[in-house]
């Protein structure tokens, strides 16, 4: 549609456009192409934390303990969770302070640092997040299969990407609404299965056999991978680590993009930030431990990890225990999870490269939404990435899965390297400028920003180590694991040789912009409501 034959709603304002790609804001936005803020602190935590649990935790979990064995899994857990605090605190200060109308990380990173930083990182969230959409669907279809349905994998992977698609065409709050129970649901799993594993632990099952720490005994608390010896132990360490980042993948940014569209977000997200660290350690840490646990690492089915529901660590323990019909359950849960977590990208992927767009980094035919504040045509862009779930009926479910799984690693580790990078520049322009009106901020930063940036800049150059090890060479594996670097820098030098070649290396920390728009933020924030009797607390679980 040319610009002669639009509708005068529809009709994207490019002086503003412009001023967003040198990282200002302000100005009115026009009718038609701003989304709405229709998302609870309620529903930015659960969409943050149960969006992201999917297959990681429940399927992934198990291929982590076969290559590392219990210690490892829960050290690499741990490891993780203390790096993702310098990145959640570090993104809940940012988001918190300016969380404007599509906001982003890749947002802050044209306003904060450069525009080709920003440019970089909008266009690989976009691809990030919407092939992490297929390989949700993928995963759901392969645990479908352990009921042995009479019915073609084809069908599965079109149900369930159709399903994805619709809860993504209504309006925020719909899918808020929608998300907010889906993972309240595998919450509420993971809260059941982890009193299962302390009933087990001490006794509880048909069998009343305690199991205590058994499988640390027997076959032991570490394993060797690839090798043998200490380079193994090593291997096997490095292995479990930088698979287990899966889990974890992009829960920070999520916060931030349901910043932009949430109710008194200078309120709401510092409490949804700290929600959601004590949620990560209560889930991922304790769930990692409980999976060493009940179930040994050299269980004869765990050498199928990642290809179908059988390889579910749970499910495994659960059928091992004799607890009859509670494996159907978990896989139910299973199920419901990668096909929330699905939702959840794709909902990122089309707020990802909205914000582009936003910012005059993609074709403005993205802004446009629906009166309810849809965006239309970025939705369906993300959308049309889950035909690579098709890929499944080419090739083996779970070779399909460790694709995805190396892709989107290496855009984990790339995104939360430039995360800490803004934040850094962020805080340097906050103590030069004297900003003093800052909702939330951690006394361990910025300190645990730099932690954070060495430790996942480490962790994304030994995402691929094991096809450098003799006999391991896999092409597949190593372009999976690597072809996100070059695809990164040749997307920031190609803008930063072309449209951004006029632009500094990074702004001065004197220069960067913290004021515009924060007029317009602080008009949209409400009192909270009052709670004065004891027994309207319960409300807070609910704001």
């Amino acid at each position: 549609m040319d610009k002669e034959t639009m509708k005068p709603e529809q009709e994207v304002d490019l002086a503003r456009s412009d001023s967003l790609s040198r990282g200002e804001v302000g100005g009115t936005i026009p009718e038609g192409t701003t989304t709405q803020r229709g998302l609870k602190s309620r529903h930015a935590q659960m969409i943050a934390l149960g969006g992201t649990i999917g297959t990681g935790l429940f399927v992934g979990a198990g291929q982590g303990l076969k290559m590392g064995g219990p210690v490892f899994l829960l050290v690499s857990y741990i490891i993780i969770t203390l790096l993702l605090y310098g990145v959640a605190t570090a993104t809940g200060e940012m988001s918190s302070y300016m969380p404007v109308y599509g906001c982003s990380m890749s947002y802050y990173g044209n306003r904060y640092v450069s525009r080709s930083l920003g440019f970089t990182m909008g266009w690989v969230y976009f691809y990030v997040f919407a092939i992490t959409v297929p390989a949700e669907i993928n995963v759901t279809t392969i645990v479908i299969q352990y009921w042995n349905p009479p019915v073609h994998t084809a069908v599965w992977l079109t149900v369930v990407g159709i399903v994805i698609i619709a809860c993504n065409c209504f309006p925020v709050k719909v899918y808020g609404e929608t998300e907010f129970w889906f993972a309240s649901t595998k919450v509420i799993g993971i809260i059941g299965l982890l009193i299962m594993a302390v009933v087990l632990f001490f006794g509880g099952g048909p069998s009343g056999e305690p199991l205590y720490f058994k499988y640390w005994n027997n076959p032991g608390p570490i394993n060797e991978y690839l090798v043998g010896g200490a380079a193994g132990r090593l291997c096997a360490f490095i292995g479990t680590i930088t698979f287990s980042v899966y889990a974890f993948a992009f829960a920070p940014e999520l916060l931030v993009v349901t910043g932009g569209e949430m109710e008194s977000p200078r309120r709401n997200i510092p409490k949804a930030t700290v929600r959601y660290f004590y949620r990560l350690i209560t889930f991922y840490i304790l769930g990692a431990l409980a999976i060493g646990l009940i179930l040994p690492s050299n269980h004869p089915d765990l050498l199928s990890a990642g290809s179908g529901a059988a390889a579910s660590p749970w499910a495994i323990g659960i059928r091992d225990a004799g607890i009859k019909a509670l494996d159907s359950v978990v896989n139910a849960i299973i199920v419901l999870s990668a096909w929330s977590a699905g939702n959840s990208y794709l909902y990122l992927a089309s707020r990802a490269l909205y914000s582009l767009a936003v910012d005059g980094n993609a074709p403005k035919i993205f802004t446009r939404c629906t009166k309810s504040g849809v965006p239309y045509y970025a939705t369906a862009a993300s959308a049309s990435f889950s035909l690579l779930a098709y890929l499944n009926l080419a090739s083996t479910g779970g070779t399909v899965f460790n694709w995805f799984v190396n892709l989107i690693n290496t855009g984990g580790f790339q995104s939360w390297i430039c995360c800490c990078i803004i934040y850094i520049r962020y805080r340097k322009a906050v103590d030069v400028q004297g900003i003093t009106d800052i909702p939330f901020r951690s006394k361990l930063q910025p300190y645990a920003a730099w932690v954070s940036l060495v430790g996942f800049s480490v962790l994304l150059l030994l995402q691929g180590f094991k096809v450098f090890v003799k006999g391991n060479w896999d092409t597949s594996t190593f372009i999976t694991a690597y072809i996100g670097i070059p695809i990164f820098f040749a997307l920031y030098f190609g803008h930063r040789f072309t449209v951004g070649r006029d632009d500094k290396w990074a702004l001065w920390p004197e220069e960067i912009d913290l004021h515009t728009g924060l007029d317009e933020v602080l008009a949209l924030e409400t009192p909270p409501p009052p709670m004065e009797k004891w027994h309207q607390k319960w409300r807070r679980v609910f704001e």
